[in-house]
């Protein structure tokens, strides 16, 4: 159990120096050190405020440094190292942006270091104290989608841009019809003219609330309303005005400071874009793991969250994607899980059902398919049907090919390499 007055955090090095002393380089600018001894650095003070060594596992000598810009010369040894580092939480206070410049700060530029990266983060019961995390999470979506004991089934509006107010609106109509649960703006759409903000909203709205009017179920539309903090409050306001339950931030571009302030407004579940989170995980040795990342967004309050997709387009493998998902799940605190929705995407289809759910053992996710829905060769309302058999296979643990014989929207996707 975590020490309720530190936070800490795991981390792997590489370095071409003293594995400890570069932890020790790495504890002290990360709290009461600097390059050189300072007079105000007393023994006292770094008892108080210091970061601590609480764990330094030896691994794997390496050939050659992994990144560049290291002080290494040739034939030195090239360490691998598993730190936990801790510090004293009165050193900033339960404060998500401080936490992050804490842990994610200029240690990653220190020239003892061939590689860093975030494994895992624990925070004390004070950072559930301090920030409400997911609104409406699992249950929550669930409540507003009339969808319970299987997983959600949803898709993005294609092409991500070009299509105006009634375009889209056409589009979803189509989409109410075949049965979806779940729509998305792609991250690309915003509020330009072609295709400004308020009219695509009530356009949609316009037909998902008459739909919802004929069906008595009301699909969710995730509405990108990324932009500075007037603007995502007031189009959020907007959505909650015409009846619409659920908006979209692409998190790296609004910031976490962003992400906090607009949870602190909303009144519908946030659906968290990770666009761009490559550039801070791609490299196996620098940046952040998801599982580490993505404690902060549930915690600043993403009610969704995308863990990429089994198969899919990306440099994800598998084993990571499922990973990433199950740590969504994973409550953070014993009495405020924060616990946020899965949402697997990019290259979906009914293939990947078996594999997704046999890894994350539960049906609360999310699954977005573009083409692997909307390209099935009978249609999108087919399409639906045979993500939604693919699913159901899946739990009952059957195979899909055994399960397509009397289910023709899978037999039909399974024929088709696209769906």
């Amino acid at each position: 159990m975590i020490d309720p007055h530190r936070f800490e955090a795991d981390y792997l090095l590489e370095t071409a120096q003293d594995p400890r002393r570069t932890a020790e380089a790495i504890a002290g600018e990360q709290s009461s050190g600097t390059f050189v001894p300072v007079p105000g650095e007393t023994p006292e003070l770094k008892q108080r405020a210091a970061a601590r060594i609480d764990a330094l596992e030896l691994l794997a000598a390496v050939d050659r440094p992994s990144l560049p810009g290291a002080r290494a010369s040739a034939g030195d040894a090239i360490r691998q190292a598993r730190m936990t580092l801790s510090w004293p939480i009165d050193n900033i206070g339960p404060s998500l942006p401080n936490l992050m410049a804490t842990v994610a700060g200029n240690l990653f530029e220190l020239n003892q270091l061939s590689g860093l990266r975030i494994l895992d983060i624990r925070l004390p019961r004070a950072f559930a104290d301090a920030y409400s995390g997911p609104k409406f999470g699992v249950p929550g979506t669930r409540d507003l989608t009339g969808v319970h004991e299987r997983p959600l089934i949803g898709t993005i509006v294609k092409p991500s841009v070009g299509f105006g107010p009634a375009e889209t609106a056409a589009l979803t109509a189509t989409l109410c019809e075949a049965g979806i649960d779940f729509i998305k703006d792609d991250e690309l759409q915003s509020d330009g003219p072609g295709c400004p903000f308020d009219g695509r909203v009530r356009a949609v709205m316009d037909v998902i609330n008459r739909d919802a009017d004929r069906t008595g179920k009301k699909v969710m539309f995730a509405f990108n309303l990324t932009g500075d903090l007037d603007q995502m409050r007031r189009r959020h306001d907007v959505v909650l005005e015409c009846g619409g339950t659920c908006v979209m931030a692409g998190i790296n571009s609004v910031g976490m400071v962003g992400m906090i302030e607009l949870a602190r407004h909303t009144q519908l579940p946030i659906h968290a874009h990770r666009n761009g989170w490559g550039y801070l995980t791609r490299h196996p040795l620098l940046g952040w793991s998801y599982v580490a990342w993505q404690k902060l967004w549930r915690l600043a309050g993403a009610d969704h969250m995308h863990v990429n997709g089994l198969g899919s387009k990306f440099f994800e493998d598998d084993e990571s994607v499922v990973a990433s998902a199950r740590a969504c799940l994973t409550p953070m605190f014993d009495d405020k899980p924060c616990v946020c929705l899965p949402v697997f995407s990019s290259g979906q289809t009914v293939r990947q059902a078996p594999g997704t759910y046999a890894g994350l053992g539960s049906v609360d996710l999310l699954v977005t398919a573009g083409g692997g829905i909307v390209a099935h060769p009978d249609g999108p309302a087919a399409g639906v049907a045979a993500m939604r058999q693919a699913y159901e296979a899946a739990v009952a643990g059957v195979p899909l090919d055994q399960f397509a014989r009397d289910h023709k929207p899978l037999a039909r996707a399974l024929e088709n390499r696209a769906s």
